[in-house]
């Protein structure tokens, strides 16, 4: 059994841009399409919240180990805005020395004089939305970058000082599209990040290409393609010295993003912005979508909150299960119960996970399964 954490304050920070140029064909995240983003009024409702939810959790001063600023596209917000919001919520909390702070980009977008801006403020990790090197598939996207976006974008992180960069690409595009999986991860790794996220292209019943595939006007790879690429880009990267700690993440050794490791271990933290969660004290509660109406609940004095929900008993205990099974650290077998040592070298034969000492880990063939199998060791307790 995995123990449950004690709760304290959260020493993560997540604040979620809404905005974005244009949205992608798969996208489903709160995110609205604007022409030139309200950044004024952005950081205010941010601000806004950020007081009230330390009054309302009786929080006090926070201090913060990992910020991160999501979207959405925080880089299409401008010069001088990240900065501006790394000062507003220098109110309410302190950064502790040597945080990792983390801004998401779009390479269309991120520009050397934007890169410097971020740079100067303290931001010390960016994580760039490359996606695909493939012009035919980055049009059906609806991204606007091009094939040489991504390299243009990393150039100019090297050039402002940045020696820690993340990219992201997504796998299981329509086969029709003709992409070379291989060829992207080619691209990817000539970029020399020091981190890569993985995300299955997946058919979500509010983004369009949810429509699409209901109507049957698009089609996704069968399940054995989708596991070859994904298997793919693990041997791939493995071999290229990336550790592969986490289902979807990849990193340079001492390179793994702190922030994201927060949420695999179940401790606190706190989410900002439209869409945003939180999770303290077993409690998770999760913000409005719309960005209309974050923005008019704060500007009544109200927290934006659309649902909350407490975790524990049984939910709590598969939820442990599941991300422990999650990340290379494993789950431990110290307490295990006799069934799940049997699961566990089971597992092992099929190549599902390996057991080294007390612990089990999942293998790339065994992620691929994750939800069941977290289900199956969860019931063996």
């Amino acid at each position: 059994m995995v123990p449950a954490r004690e709760p304290d304050a959260p020493r993560a920070l997540y604040v979620h841009v809404p905005f974005c140029a244009r949205r992608c064909s798969y996208c489903d995240f709160a995110v609205e399409a604007v022409r030139r983003p309200p950044t004024r009024e952005w950081l205010d409702a941010i601000e806004a919240e950020l007081r009230l939810r330390v009054a309302r959790e009786g929080l006090g001063r926070l201090s913060l180990a990992t910020v991160y600023v999501g979207g959405g596209t925080p880089s299409l917000l401008g010069v001088g805005a990240l900065p501006a919001l790394l000062d507003r919520i220098g109110t309410y909390a302190d950064i502790a020395p040597g945080a990792e702070i983390t801004a998401e980009a779009n390479p269309e977008s991120f520009t050397v004089a934007l890169a410097r801006d971020w740079r100067a403020a303290g931001i010390n990790r960016v994580s760039l939305g490359a996606q695909t090197f493939h012009e035919g598939a980055l049009r059906w996207m609806g991204r606007l970058h091009g094939a040489d976006g991504p390299a243009r974008a990393v150039a100019a992180a090297r050039e402002a000082g940045f020696d820690n960069v993340s990219v992201d690409l997504i796998f299981g595009l329509p086969d029709r599209l003709g992409r070379d999986w291989g060829a992207d991860l080619d691209r990817a790794l000539g970029l020399e990040p020091e981190h890569v996220s993985l995300y299955g292209l997946t058919a979500e019943p509010g983004a369009p290409l949810g429509r699409w595939v209901a109507e049957g006007r698009e089609r996704l790879p069968d399940e054995d393609t989708y596991a070859a690429q994904y298997l793919l880009a693990a041997e791939r990267l493995t071999a290229a010295g990336f550790r592969h700690y986490e289902v979807s993440n990849f990193a340079r050794p001492g390179r793994e993003s702190r922030h994201n490791q927060v949420y695999w271990s179940g401790a606190p933290y706190l989410g900002l912005g439209p869409g945003a969660h939180s999770y303290l004290a077993g409690r998770r509660w999760w913000n409005v979508r719309s960005w209309a109406a974050y923005a008019a609940a704060l500007g009544r004095g109200e927290v934006p909150e659309a649902g909350a929900e407490t975790v524990e008993g049984a939910a709590a205990r598969l939820e442990r299960t599941w991300l422990a099974l999650r990340t290379d650290q494993g789950f431990p077998l110290v307490a295990a119960s006799q069934r799940q040592r049997r699961l566990a070298a089971q597992w092992a034969e099929q190549g599902w996970a390996v057991v080294i000492g007390d612990v089990l880990r999942l293998t790339p063939s065994g992620w691929l399964l994750l939800d069941r199998l977290a289900v199956e060791l969860d019931d063996a307790a």
